[in-house]
């Protein structure tokens, strides 16, 4: 392996603050409403809503209730993600009645942690004495890995040295029982998590130890002879979940093959995604060449044959994972939440070792479709499933629709996609920015304050920006001392052509990996100008698709846009467009909160010389001329309940 000489670097959150006309609205969402809704759904307050029990567990583990576990095995993953996200914030923005709250969970987790540093509820609670012995199908390291993510980010935040303490204690507990050494566990978690996890604490302490755990746990995963046989014969072929299917089928949690080694995308997409993050995360930190060939290769994969036009992905509810190349439906996608965050995180990985728009992309399909649109306005109802058509009235008659929700609710007993939601969108400072050498790579345009370092030089770079209704965007530099740097301005793959000024003046840049690179010495009170023209576009999907065949999705700038029932009224597969249709924006101030709709002149197929046969071979096709309205995806389901459609058909 080689040493990466000079590694792409992200600012810290405390260097950067969002002040936009668009994100605003959902950082603060998340800050007064969502993080206190969540804290209410944590603790079971919250009337009609399945109880999480997540809090309580805590407190009968540290001895202050007396009770029984409660939940998914999982369970405490929630609050690790709650505590994440609410780091975030803090770092972003001190709230001192938010971090005295945050502070008593804090003390409950010191609490509940056993004197060797292992800390689960459920195994404390339910099934003491057999920790580990069930890794494929109970998800210990990655309950592990959730508290260590969420420990760091509130560490960072406050300096709160009790909950670093518990991580480093409970990861060098783990470094003990797992490892290649005699008397070791020599296996892996069946869900990716840990991984991750131990980079950022090694990030955070600088102890290397953390950073080849890591490592070990991803060389390990699909291994001859398999893990979770040798477990599963060990504990008497017992199971969890009433099935073996999680053992015997191996890729459902890429355990198939040998991490370096896997060509496509298989199984959970998470768990996959999670997975592709700490590989990134490690040939990053380690030049292993290896294991970025196996990021690019399953990046390929996802983004070219497995992942839906708004950045989903994981296309089959059963086992919620990806099926086959260009195997994408409409109505019955999976799309979780979690994996398109996922698949995020994976972007921002692989743009800190190749600066490459591709990924950044990427990164911003899948944040303006799928994870805001898997959150309901008010910040108090959720998506998990993302589909891209719904027809209300099959759903609850038709079982394969059994796990499409028509309006986003409340909770959920698996509750993993809102509090990640959360962690995102408060720490999206971290996706605007890579500093890389003498280069600043912008890769979304969210209007901020960014304090950013070019060696030993601090600068200030403001950004506004109109995104995602128009592609204007203004940066300002403050520096004191002039500097030479290149600053790298993302192409985004929705633009056909960008245009800049600099100081008033027209600038051509050379373009290089999606970038344009304006070079030069820069002084106190520079101004860039950029300017992306938004064409609506008919965006086709590629011919191996059948889901896609004679249809187009309807895409403005970041934004895909979508056909609902409360606009055009039902039956949306009766509607068509024509290619190259002429349309019309229109930014209407009153609509969900604000939106840019499209509307188009385009026709119905009409019913009216049909008699009442299901099948008819003389019947002429009757079209009859309909104005059709689109809204953006991630707007649907929020007046009611209705049809919804993204894919539409063209004549």
């Amino acid at each position: 392996m080689k040493q990466i000489s000079t590694k792409a670097t992200t600012a810290a959150l405390k260097d950067i603050r969002i002040e936009d006309p668009f994100w605003s609205d959902y950082t603060r969402l998340i800050r007064e409403v969502v993080i206190p809704y969540q804290w209410e759904a944590l603790n079971d307050r919250i009337p009609g809503v399945e109880p999480s029990h997540a809090i309580r567990n805590l407190k009968i583990a540290a001895g202050e209730e007396e009770g029984s576990f409660y939940g998914m095995v999982f369970q405490d993953s929630d609050v690790a993600k709650w505590l994440e996200a609410v780091g975030y914030l803090l770092e972003s923005e001190p709230n001192a009645e938010l971090q005295q709250v945050a502070d008593t969970v804090v003390d409950l987790i010191f609490k509940a942690q056993r004197e060797d540093g292992y800390l689960n509820t459920y195994y404390l609670l339910m099934e003491p004495g057999r920790e580990w012995t069930n890794l494929c199908e109970c998800h210990e390291l990655y309950s592990a890995g959730h508290l260590i993510e969420g420990a760091v980010a509130y560490w960072s935040a406050t300096g709160n040295d009790k909950i670093l303490g518990v991580a480093c204690k409970f990861a060098d507990y783990i470094g003990k029982v797992f490892g290649p050494n005699p008397g070791q566990i020599h296996g892996y978690d069946g869900h990716q998590e840990i991984e991750l996890a131990l980079v950022k604490l090694y990030r955070a302490t600088g102890e290397e130890r953390y950073l080849h755990l890591s490592k070990y746990f991803l060389d390990v995963r699909g291994s001859e002879p398999s893990f979770y046989d040798l477990e599963y014969e060990a504990r008497g072929k017992t199971n969890h979940w009433g099935s073996d299917f999680m053992i015997q089928k191996k890729s459902y949690s890429q355990a198939h093959a040998p991490v370096r080694e896997q060509q496509t995308a298989e199984g959970h997409a998470v768990r996959l995604v999670y997975m592709c993050a700490a590989m990134a995360d490690i040939a990053y930190e380690l030049g292993d060449d290896g294991l970025l060939a196996a990021c690019k290769r399953l990046w390929n994969n996802i983004v070219t044959k497995q992942m839906y036009v708004t950045g989903a992905i994981g296309a089959m509810a059963q086992e919620e994972s990806f099926t086959l190349d260009y195997d994408l439906p409409s109505d019955t996608a999976y799309a979780e939440t979690c994996a398109s965050i996922g698949l995020i995180f994976f972007a921002q990985r692989m743009l800190k070792i190749e600066q490459d728009s591709r990924y950044a992309d990427v990164m911003e399909r899948a944040l303006f479709n799928t994870v805001l649109g898997s959150m309901a306005r008010d910040g108090k109802h959720f998506f998990y499933v993302n589909p891209l058509e719904v027809w209300p009235k099959a759903c609850g008659v038709n079982h394969v629709y059994d796990h499409i929700k028509t309006v986003r609710q409340g909770w959920f007993g698996c509750a993993c996609c809102p509090p990640n939601v959360s962690r995102l969108i408060a720490s999206l400072g971290q996706y605007i920015y890579t500093i890389h050498e003498h280069r600043i790579y912008t890769h979304l345009y969210v209007g901020s304050e960014a304090e950013l370092n070019i060696g030993e030089q601090q600068i200030k770079l403001t950004q506004q920006a109109e995104l995602p209704w128009e592609g204007n965007v203004q940066l300002d530099l403050q520096t004191e001392e002039d500097i030479t740097f290149t600053l790298a301005l993302r192409v985004p793959d929705w633009c056909d052509s960008m245009q800049l000024h600099v100081n008033g003046v027209p600038f051509t840049p050379e373009v290089e990996s999606g970038y344009a690179l304006i070079n030069r010495l820069w002084r106190n009170g520079d101004r860039i100008v950029v300017h992306m023209p938004m064409q609506v576009r008919q965006v086709k999907g590629h011919p191996l698709l059948r889901e896609t065949a004679g249809k187009c999705a309807v895409q403005r700038g970041p934004l895909v846009y979508c056909l609902e029932e409360a606009d055009n009224g039902e039956h949306l597969h009766r509607l068509y467009i024509e290619t190259g249709q002429a349309s019309e924006t229109v930014f209407d101030p009153d609509l969900l909160g604000g939106v840019q709709i499209i509307r188009m002149q385009g026709s119905r197929l009409s019913d009216r010389n049909w008699t009442g046969e299901l099948y008819a071979s003389n019947i002429e096709s009757l079209y009859e001329s309909a104005a059709i309205t689109f809204i953006p995806y991630y707007a649907w389901a929020n007046r009611g309940e209705g049809e919804m459609i993204v894919w539409v058909r063209e004549r």
